[in-house]
Order: C-alpha cells, then structure tokens, then sequence
C-alpha cells in the first residue's frame, strides 16, 4: 500500500501525488499501466450520495491525465457510476444549465439505464428485487423465494469494467453504513456496480454475503488494478446519505491493491470518530470484511498493512 500527503485539494496537488503513487505502483507490479489489446480503461466513481460525497473530480481527472501520459486516448478512458441525476449533480455528467463537463470526451456510463449488463455475467440470489440501493428505506416484506421469478433472483453485473477494458481502478468515497458496516472500496466494486442489488439490504447478513461473494468473481478481480481513496472527505455517522455534520477531511491519498485492507483500515478511523462524538462503534455482527477475508479477496488484519510513503 501507498500513501500520499495532500498540501491542498487542489487539481495540481492531486495530479503530482497520483502520478507519485501510479509510478510507485508500476514499479512494484514490475511493468506500466500502457494500453494492452482493447485499448480502454475503467475507472469506477461513487456518485450515489450525492454532492458533498463523491469522488473528488480532482482526484478523477488526475488519474485521467496519468493514463493518457502513458498512452491511453481521451474517449479510452471511460467512467463508469450509477445514477444519471446524482452523476450531473456531482460534476460528472454535463450540467444542463452549461451543457459542459470536465469529463467531456470521456464515456460515462450510467448503470441505472440497464445499457452495460449482459445476461451471461450475472450473481443469482433469491431476494426479491427492490428499486434504489440508496434511496430506497422500506423492508422488503411477505416474500416466498421458491415464487421469486427467475429475473428477480439476479443482479446482472456491469461488464464494461472487466469485459471491455484492459484493467479498471476503482475510486470509492468512505461512509458508514447501517447494514454493510463500511461503504468503500468492496461495495462500490459489487453492489453499485450492478443491477437489482437493493434487495440484499433486508437482511443483515444478505448484503454482506452479496459483497464478499460478488467481489470473490475472477474476472472482476482479474481486472481490478488497484483502488485509489482520498480521504478529502469521509464521513461516520448516518451514511450513506450526506450529512456534513458528520463527516472528516483527512489530506491523505492512498493507493492499495487489497480491498478488504482498505476497507479495514477505515473502520478503525470511523470507529474512532464515532467513540469521540459519543456514537457506538460499528457493530461486530456486520461481517462484510470477515466474508470477503474468507474468500480470499483480502485481509481484514489492519496490522498487515505496511504503508510505502510517496512524495512530500
């Protein structure tokens, strides 16, 4: 893992330690990130809480610039987020007052639109199917299983990341979440980043099992390059809906190949914010991180992580 220290948030700030930490990693991996045989890279955002809680678009359009310095072209390099209202809210899509965009001549896929998933690469559940993994807030209720239509049971996964592009790089934003513990690096890799996935959250282990199982599938795994997190904003309490009374800034920037490490090491500082403003700790009996550890995704041991410090 690497970590890099942000002076400011500032597009020129992010841009050095990206490129410092990108090198950082080639150097490691023993090659560098050039286009292979498609030509196009992914990079997965998290837009869905809304402004005030997304990828910083800093933080986007760094790594952007970085692979088009080592080779990758403008329309290449596509983004990928779940809803099309939240992703121009955030900065990501054209607003319609402008009609303008920093990321103009990048594709940005909109998952909601149901375009991006193929009927061959899907995860198969029982649940019955809910509208929003967001927004949505009702249980589920008075469901039979053995009566679920076969459409219902499955939650189609978004195959540009891992079926059209050379590698993907996945951006989460941290937040609590009542039933999946940390929203991070695994869910935004998983469940926002497939259809028909509110209906895990009526249960407490369902959402939990979906994320360690879906992120436990090769191809998605194979592809995955690294996770690059900025700390410029995270937040404790009351997740994943904004509420800026509780949320952190940190300048830190880190780059990570272990997803359930990452996520790991976030729970430890939302556990420690949350025991300071006087709120329990998230509970143990959320287990996202200890099934994804099981699978082999990753290790939940916060001690195993040795940081490489990169630049100023």
């Amino acid at each position: 893992m690497w970590e890099a220290s942000l002076a400011e948030f500032s597009d020129e700030v992010y841009a050095k330690q990206v490129e410092q930490l990108i090198g950082h990693f080639e150097a490691s991996a023993g090659h560098r990130l050039t286009p292979g045989e498609k030509a196009r890279v992914g990079l997965k955002i998290y837009t869905d809480s809304g402004p005030g809680l997304a990828t910083p678009r800093g933080l986007t359009k760094a790594v952007i610039a970085a692979l088009e310095r080592r080779g990758y072209t403008k329309g290449g390099i596509f983004l990928v987020g779940m809803n099309q209202q939240r992703l121009r809210f955030t900065g990501y899509l054209p607003s319609l007052v402008t009609g303008k965009s920093d990321f103009d001549g990048h594709p940005v896929y909109v998952l909601e639109s149901g375009r991006y998933f193929d009927p061959v690469w899907f995860y198969d559940s029982p649940l019955p199917s809910r509208f929003d993994p967001i927004l949505a807030q009702k249980s589920v209720e008075s469901f039979d299983a053995e009566t679920t239509l076969d459409e219902d049971r499955k939650s189609f996964l978004a195959t540009p990341l891992f079926v059209d592009a050379d590698f993907w790089i996945n951006l989460p934003v941290y937040t609590d979440h009542r039933v999946l513990g940390v929203n991070g690096a695994l869910v935004n890799a998983t469940l926002w980043n497939a259809s028909n996935t509110a209906r895990f959250f009526r249960s407490p282990a369902s959402a939990p099992a979906a994320v360690a199982e879906m992120s436990a599938i090769p191809e998605l795994r194979g592809t995955w390059v690294f996770t690059l997190a900025s700390l410029e904003r995270y937040q404790f309490v009351g997740g994943p809906w904004f509420n800026s009374l509780y949320t952190v800034s940190e300048p830190l920037l880190w780059l990570g190949t272990d997803p359930v490490l990452l996520d790991a090491l976030m729970l430890e500082r939302i556990n420690r914010h949350r025991a300071r403003t006087g709120f329990k700790p998230i509970s143990e009996d959320i287990r996202t991180l200890e099934f994804a550890s099981i699978l082999g995704v990753g290790s939940r041991r916060t001690t195993d992580a040795k940081f490489e410090r990169v630049g100023n």
